[in-house]
């Protein structure tokens, strides 16, 4: 067990890393694996902690080792940001979906580093140079097709508080990753950290003004918990769930290799799912108040996903034929700043292509069809179009409590319950909900970095 590394890590009775997930299925996976503790080892000397989320991700282990590489490069590595600046940009980013997880875990590391407390008292108090960056990481979370070069503009010629290229992009990936992080947290009910020094010491969590260390954020209830998970749905009807969609796989499969539909209606299938994907939201929605702690972090609390949808929001349809990561933002991160275009690339591919080839009980089954759809639906949602998709598969793969799942985790993640959780995919193993949450989290950061590095690049030709 990671005892033996030496590590203990403290916790409250009861509270695994999750309060979705049972801890002793988290555990259990930790100590089989010794690929997972030279993981571990690594990731407590980097960071002096396992955090909950390392723990979560402990189901994928060659994506966490991709993971913390990449976020490790990020934080600590050289690069153009200095320390400081890189924890407040995560705290920034994390406080747009007020996940005070990941704001707390940046607040100590901020101070850490010797970071000035008093920016921790609002973005207000921070250097106007940080200050500016408030409204593109804004429009990056919630509406990132609204991103223009003059945004990028702004950032880059404001006298002697300019951004350069080098650091936008800096700036632009640790947003994007910790919006992602941020859907992650939320979707995985990754309970908030006991803060140890070290990992040995217990430290009170009032350690500083900061912490709000008892609520992750204020829509989760403790009775929560005792509510019958899944409903009254009997076992036998998830049971079918799971051969119904594999049926379905199998069908759209020998559709595909029958007729090819014309362009125009390809076209007009996207446009359709994407038209509908503005109005997929759940019924139990209710209003969340921002936690004090973070509010305080960011302005306009009521600039989100949400009010947009109900007023009929219009998402214009992005190309990838015309801009795609592999042809036009992995080599512009890659020349602005070494090293981590390759990084992040490497742990897309691992998120787009991880498979065990297992659904719940079965095993060889090919799942490339039900990744795909979940990877194209996030990014349709953002109106991102792939031509040679047929985007009717969508309907067919995914049905409404998951889609509603996924909107929510990428839209507004602190909406997301327990009930949520466990009304999708209810015959599924936990760490077939985790590893959709990977997927959800590399798809949305692409898509976000898509829209950020199409601006630079308009900004720059």
């Amino acid at each position: 067990s990671v005892q033996e590394l030496g590590i203990r890590i403290p916790r409250p009775l009861g509270h695994g890393p999750s309060r979705f997930i049972p801890e002793k299925e988290i555990l259990q996976v930790g100590s089989e694996d010794a690929q997972m503790h030279a993981l571990f080892a690594d990731s407590f000397a980097a960071l002096g902690r396992l955090d909950n989320i390392t723990l979560v991700m402990v189901f994928h282990p060659q994506y966490l080792e991709s993971f913390l590489k990449t976020q490790h490069y990020l934080l600590q590595m050289d690069g153009p940001l200095p320390l400081h600046y890189r924890h407040y940009i995560g705290i920034m980013a994390a406080a747009r979906h007020q996940c005070s997880y990941l704001v707390n875990l940046h607040v100590n590391d901020f101070l850490h580093v010797g970071g000035d407390p008093k920016w921790l008292n609002g973005l207000e108090n921070a250097p106007q140079k940080l200050r500016n960056l408030g409204e593109l990481n804004k429009v990056l979370a919630h509406r990132p097709w609204l991103i223009t070069k003059e945004h990028i503009e702004g950032l880059l010629k404001a006298e002697e508080h300019s951004w350069s290229l080098a650091e936008l992009v800096h700036a632009v990936v640790l947003l994007t990753h910790y919006h992602s992080l941020a859907s992650f947290t939320f979707g995985c009910g990754i309970s908030p950290e006991i803060h140890c020094d070290g990992g040995h010491t217990f430290r009170p969590p009032s350690v500083s003004n900061y912490c709000i260390c008892d609520i992750t954020n204020g829509n989760h209830n403790v009775d929560e918990m005792q509510v019958n998970s899944a409903g009254n749905v009997s076992v036998s009807d998830s049971f079918f769930e799971v051969e119904a969609l594999m049926e379905k796989m199998k069908q759209l499969q020998e559709c595909r290799d029958e007729e090819e539909a014309s362009q125009e209606e390809m076209a007009s299938r996207f446009e359709i799912e994407k038209r509908e994907s503005m109005f997929v939201f759940s019924s139990d929605d209710e209003e969340v108040t921002p936690a004090r702690d973070i509010s305080r972090h960011f302005e306009d609390t009521s600039y989100g996903y949400k009010d947009f949808s109900r007023h009929g929001m219009h998402v214009p349809t992005f190309r990838v034929q015309d801009y795609c990561w592999e042809d036009h933002g992995y080599s512009l991160v890659n020349r602005l700043y070494p090293d981590v275009g390759q990084l992040i690339d490497e742990k897309f591919h691992i998120a787009y292509n991880l498979t065990y080839n297992t659904m719940a009980t079965h095993k060889d089954v090919d799942t490339s069809m039900l990744r795909r759809a979940i990877w194209n639906y996030i990014h349709c949602m953002f109106g991102i179009r792939y031509d040679d998709y047929d985007y009717g598969e969508i309907n067919q793969l995914l049905d409404r409590s998951f889609k509603v799942y996924i909107k929510t985790i990428v839209c507004a993640p602190e909406k997301v319950t327990k009930r949520m959780y466990d009304s999708f995919w209810r015959q599924f193993k936990h760490s077939e909900k985790v590893h959709v949450n990977l997927l959800l989290i590399e798809a949305r950061m692409q898509a976000e970095l898509l829209y950020a590095l199409r601006a630079i690049t308009r900004y720059m030709t």
